[in-house]
């Protein structure tokens, strides 16, 4: 039997799952890590807590799933992307906290790089993407800027920087391999996605020396191999995506016109746009999907920043709830939202609005409000935010000569949420459909993993074992769905206004 393990590192926790040939779990291990806030705006996680979580749960997986080290073919891995770290290549520590993709203290500079003449432009026809701290450039100068000495230690090819897929790989090879695939390059603010190399008319303008940067290679590719040490035996690491590419690759999305949505701490909408590079005029941003061979492949993509975090809000800040999974039952005790809006814009709101200074908002009040109207206004605002993009996305495929988007494939924790995939559904006015394998984003990296290894010979192949668990139907008349549509964008321009 063949084997891969897939290290799915993401926000809030690190996860290993051992996949077999058919794309079954044979094994998973998790573990959460600590979330930094040192001020408003900012957050933070420990790197060497990221890779010691990550280690310990492949390591648990491999021994929960009763194999030897040398029994798993090969080793992918899929991350959480745009979180900044930046390390001294001699000691491999790190020299300052990663700045998570969330963080926002870049803000003014993002503001005043929009100042610059034509560099807004220059940016997005090169990466596709706008000029934002979500983004890692920014995220890379201010560590550059205020951590003692590291502006000079960079000018002299002491430090690397990476994404968090990098940051795991040098760990892992020991140190030997310094390198990111076209998918986490692609979410730099730095790469030129048309020509897959780092732009240095943007390395220039942010003032970052080439030195730092890692090789960029393709998503399906043998990177190198771990050091025998770390899991008993030197297993190849043959697959990198970011998290968001991994899921579309998870999904089967192969062909122009799929899309899948992640309903994680975040919500990530990717559409497959095949070998065209195209810009959005509604919004959403330009990314390279991962890539298999030497063809470079594209996505549409748009973000939420709050997705599944407002159900942590209502359990951790206001407190309505207990655990996470109390949620379904508090907001189905009523019958809708009561006319209540939740605009969840607590770091700003990303695609397709784009507006880095929102702030989350409660609307539509009355004294017959209750904590259970807000639970489910907090749980729908996941799917307004969801539509929004998809309604983005469809009008951006049209004015390409292509068709909207005719179903969603939908994977990540809150999925599994019947009541809001519903509601997704009527919102959209198409199907939402879940895979019975909703581990859509390790397995994706598995998948890529295994293609560069030869455990599978083609996408075909991979199609084949994408299955359906159940598919939502709309059921909501449209004029309503509209209706509702019309309310959650008088909430957001609320939420906007100065």
């Amino acid at each position: 039997m063949t084997y891969l393990l897939a290290l799915d590192q993401g926000t809030s926790s690190s996860r290993s799952i051992v996949f077999d040939a058919d794309g079954r779990i044979v094994a998973l291990a998790q573990r959460e890590f600590r979330q930094h806030y040192p001020q408003p705006g900012w957050v933070e996680h420990d790197a060497n807590e990221i890779w010691a979580t990550q280690l310990s749960t492949a390591r648990e997986a491999i021994a929960k799933a009763g194999l030897a080290a040398r029994e798993i073919r090969a080793i992918g891995i899929t991350n959480q992307r745009e979180t900044t770290l930046l390390w001294n290549r001699r000691t491999g520590e790190p020299v300052a906290p990663a700045i998570v993709w969330q963080d926002r203290r870049t803000e003014p500079h993002c503001a005043q790089l929009r100042g610059q003449p034509g560099l807004a432009d220059h940016v997005r026809a090169r990466t596709g993407l706008v000029i934002d701290p979500y983004f890692s450039a920014t995220k890379l100068r201010w560590l550059l800027d205020h951590v003692h000495g590291a502006h000079i230690d960079a000018a002299h090819g002491a430090l690397a920087f990476g994404t968090v897929d990098s940051w795991l790989l040098w760990k892992l090879t020991g140190g030997r391999v310094h390198a990111t695939d076209v998918t986490n390059a692609s979410r730099t603010m730095l790469f030129d996605v048309r020509h897959h190399v780092w732009d240095h008319e943007l390395l220039a303008a942010l003032k970052v020396p080439d030195s730092v940067l890692p090789k960029v290679h393709p998503s399906s590719h043998v990177y190198g191999e771990t050091d025998p040490a770390l899991l008993g035996a030197a297993i190849p690491i043959a697959g990198v995506a970011g998290d968001q590419q991994a899921a579309l690759f998870g999904q089967a999305c192969f062909a122009p016109g799929l899309a899948k949505n992640t309903y994680g701490t975040g919500c990530f909408m990717l559409m497959h746009t095949g070998s065209r590079f195209e810009l959005s005029a509604n919004g959403l941003v330009t990314t390279a999907a991962a890539q298999v061979g030497s063809a470079k492949e594209y996505a549409l993509e748009g973000s939420v920043f709050v997705g599944g975090a407002v159900v942590q809000w209502l359990r951790d800040g206001l407190r309505a709830i207990h655990a996470s999974g109390e949620v379904q039952a508090l907001a189905e005790s009523v019958p809708d939202s009561g006319g209540v809006m939740v605009v969840p814009a607590f770091t700003g709101l990303g695609a397709p609005y784009w507006q880095p200074d929102a702030r989350g908002t409660i609307t539509g009040l009355t004294r017959g409000s209750t904590v259970a109207h807000i639970a489910r206004a907090a749980l729908e605002s996941i799917a307004f935010q969801s539509a929004a993009l998809l309604q983005a996305m469809s009008r951006d495929a049209v004015a390409a000569g292509g068709a909207p988007v005719s179903e969603l494939r939908v994977d990540g924790g809150a999925c599994v949420n019947d009541l809001l995939m519903q509601f997704q559904a009527d919102l959209l006015g198409i199907p939402v459909v879940r895979p019975q394998v909703t581990e859509t984003t390790a397995l994706g990296a598995a998948y890529l993993a295994g293609l560069a290894t030869g455990v599978w010979h083609g996408l075909d192949e991979l199609a084949a074992q994408w299955r359906v668990e159940r598919r939502f139907e709309p059921t909501l008349p449209r004029a309503r769905a509209d209706e509702l549509m019309a309310g959650w964008e008088r909430a957001v321009r609320q939420a906007v206004a100065e």
